[in-house]
């Protein structure tokens, strides 16, 4: 897997630590120019770090201005875990997402990709269209109506649930949205990985985690999932389009076989 992102210009937000720190390392390792953003300041593994909100969309909007041209690469990875309040999770696991995303497509070189880092927990989105389609206009203003309305709300982490059932569909809805440039959208989803906020999982899903790592034979590391983000970010990945790509010890599998009594 040597030189495959060696040259790209490649912007990780949630850099700092977990799987953001893991794939900024291993894309610097491979010769990339990664740009980090976080609300924590660490530079490692970054050509240049920029601290920002990404709750706040003034924050965002600064950013965007202030990073360069020319971008090959923007992995959205930063996140929040599902103990935070829902308004405070979907501002940055959804609607931030999507704001900086907007704001850097003009900024992205020829043939870009965009990897956004989804999660297992939201392979239920077929359940969910209603909601999804209702979310497609949700923004920082609007949050509170629509958490009341659609029963997105912090109990049972039905919000972050709900956060990446959205991403795993908007990437879907973006296959070729900016096909005559070449950009394409893909999105991984890993399962249950050992990282700080592993424990606010836990915490949140309860007796659901539990029975989870019963049939896993371990948690999920960075390492296992930054390789998967670097290859979609390759050259090797150009007609990869709208993928969502389980990173999950087998757990999605595990799932769909329950559910089909395969």
């Amino acid at each position: 897997m040597r030189d495959l992102v060696k040259g790209k210009r490649i912007v990780v937000t949630g850099s700092s630590s977990g799987i953001g720190w893991e794939t900024a390392r291993r894309l610097t390792e491979q010769g990339a120019e990664v740009l980090g953003i976080d609300m924590t300041k660490n530079f490692d593994h970054v050509e240049e770090f920029y601290r920002a909100d990404l709750s706040d969309p003034r924050a965002i909007d600064a950013l965007i201005d202030v990073l360069p041209d020319r971008i090959d690469g923007l992995v959205n990875n930063a996140g929040l875990p599902p103990t935070k309040t829902a308004d405070l999770l979907l501002r940055v696991n959804l609607v931030g997402l999507k704001r900086l995303t907007y704001g850097l497509i003009p900024k992205l070189a020829e043939g870009a990709s965009i990897v956004n880092v989804a999660s297992l927990a939201g392979m239920g989105w077929p359940d969910s269209v209603d909601a999804i389609k209702a979310a497609e206009h949700l923004d920082f203003y609007n949050l509170d109506a629509f958490i009341a309305q659609w029963n997105v709300t912090s109990d049972g982490g039905r919000s972050y649930f709900f956060s990446k059932e959205a991403l795993i569909a908007w990437t879907m809805q973006n296959r070729w949205t900016w096909r005559d440039r070449g950009i394409r959208m893909n999105c991984v989803s890993p399962g249950p990985v050992d990282t700080p906020i592993l424990d606010d999982f836990l915490q949140t899903l309860g007796a659901r985690a539990e029975e989870d790592r019963r049939i896993m034979d371990r948690p999920g590391r960075a390492e296992d999932i930054a390789p998967v983000i670097m290859f979609l970010l390759s050259d090797m990945t150009s007609w990869i389009r709208g993928t969502n790509i389980p990173t999950d010890g087998g757990m999605a599998s595990n799932i769909l076989c329950n559910k089909h009594s395969l």
